[in-house]
């Protein structure tokens, strides 16, 4: 075992805990059993998640014991912590489907097959389905104040909030509460961890499993993870980043971490990587020194990258990244070239004329957008300042075959050094 809660704290992710002063001692006697809480709302986790996934593998290192719940019952309701409005409820299909996506991704970065140590998948819909509404509310329901309940900012928040509060989503607290209580009959789980936003439900957990059971239960929550402007990590003007290579390509969760502001790249080394102190402080003194080499974030995309897509994942992202910069394109999908060029102009040409008679390179580059004229494209061919994937072609006679794709159905015209376009066939 080492020592995670000095490693959590050199790391700044511990934001509150309960015992404050015996937690590190009593992390540092025994293996411990610790879970936290995924709710199933889609088929992918996004980068919000990784965080307290993260968190249980470094207990998990540490040689503590993880479980990774997902929400099947809570995911029916939905949090309100951090919600100004009430979500839409799921069907039992969607939950299912969701269900099984996120169990990959947790398999993925949690070891199930270590032994003692060895993480632990559940869902809370295994025990909550055999629940009576009567049986909850005389069994659970009746070592709840309400008092307590609504002086939890999560539910204060809410009922100040023109949106207001339904019954169902201020029962939330009483499902997730009672998930730390089975936790601990059926595998002795004694310390939640979650975001800072799950404070009230993780206070709720150990308030309960001291009523019911009479024992002592601890909880930990990390900050969440956010830019420096406050603002949430892991959205794009496109949508969020999701840990789903078909929702989230590597290519694009690459470049998104190879993107992150110089306030904030610290940061995320120290949250999502497993980079040891000393390496991060010497990224920082390279990135004081000559912050244009971008290195820590180069080092953060790479390493998160590979954390989520492993070492193919990061192979292809490379890569994809080195086209724009003139690498000669190979082993590349269609859906990697339309994410790497979506916003460069493209023309569509029949399969079967180019597997006839080809395609005319000059015919290409105009019908793709990149020349005005014929004759335009024929002395942009003769400078040298035309390619085809990436290299160079300077016979104005050159058509196009299917020997020039470069995936599936995408050919790839350059013109200059940055002027690029797509010839797709149908």
């Amino acid at each position: 075992m080492t020592d995670i809660f000095a490693e959590l704290q050199w790391r700044g992710l511990i934001h509150q805990t309960t015992a404050d002063d015996a937690l590190p001692k009593w992390l540092n006697e025994a293996p411990r059993t610790l879970y936290a809480g995924f709710d199933p709302t889609a088929e992918s986790l996004h980068v919000g998640s990784l965080l307290p996934l993260m968190m249980l593998r470094r207990f998990q290192k540490a040689g503590h014991r993880p479980i990774a719940l997902v929400g099947g019952a809570t995911g029916m309701i939905g949090d309100p912590s951090g919600k100004s409005a009430e979500r839409n409820l799921l069907d039992v299909d969607q939950l299912a489907a969701n269900i099984a996506g996120i169990e990959v991704q947790m398999r993925h970065l949690l070891d199930f097959d270590s032994g003692d140590c060895a993480a632990v998948l559940v869902n809370n819909n295994d025990w909550m389905k055999g629940f009576s509404y009567t049986d909850f509310l005389r069994d659970v329901g009746k070592n709840f104040p309400v008092n307590v309940m609504l002086g939890k900012d999560s539910v204060k928040s809410r009922l100040t909030s023109d949106a207001g509060l339904s019954y169902t989503e201020f029962s939330y607290m009483l499902l997730q509460a009672y998930d730390f209580v089975r936790l601990n009959q059926d595998h002795n789980c004694e310390l939640q961890i979650g975001g800072s936003d799950q404070w009230g439900n993780v206070t709720a957990g150990i308030d309960l499993g001291r009523r019911m059971l009479s024992k002592q239960f601890y909880g930990v929550t990390c900050p969440l993870l956010t830019k420096s402007d406050g603002a949430k990590m892991g959205k794009t003007e496109s949508g969020a980043i999701w840990l789903s290579a078909e929702r989230t390509s590597p290519y694009q969760f690459f470049q998104y971490w190879r993107n992150v502001d110089d306030a904030d790249v610290d940061k995320c080394l120290k949250f999502l990587t497993e980079l040891s102190e000393e390496e991060i402080t010497a990224l920082a003194e390279s990135r004081e020194a000559d912050a244009a080499k971008r290195e820590s974030q180069i080092r953060l995309a790479e390493e998160v990258t590979t954390l989520i897509h492993g070492e193919d994942g990061l192979r292809r992202a490379r890569l994809a990244s080195e086209v724009l910069f003139g690498a000669e394109i190979s082993d590349l999908s269609d859906t990697d070239l339309n994410e790497i060029f979506s916003d460069v102009p493209s023309a569509e040409f029949s399969a079967a004329t180019l597997e006839a008679e080809g395609l005319g390179l000059i015919d290409a580059l105009v019908l793709a957008g990149l020349c005005k004229s014929k004759g335009e494209a024929r002395r942009a061919i003769k400078e040298g300042g035309v390619y085809v994937n990436n290299v160079r072609r300077d016979d104005i006679e050159t058509k196009l075959t299917s020997a020039d794709k470069a995936s599936e159905s995408i050919i790839v015209l350059r013109r200059g050094k940055k002027k690029f376009a797509l010839i797709k066939l149908v």
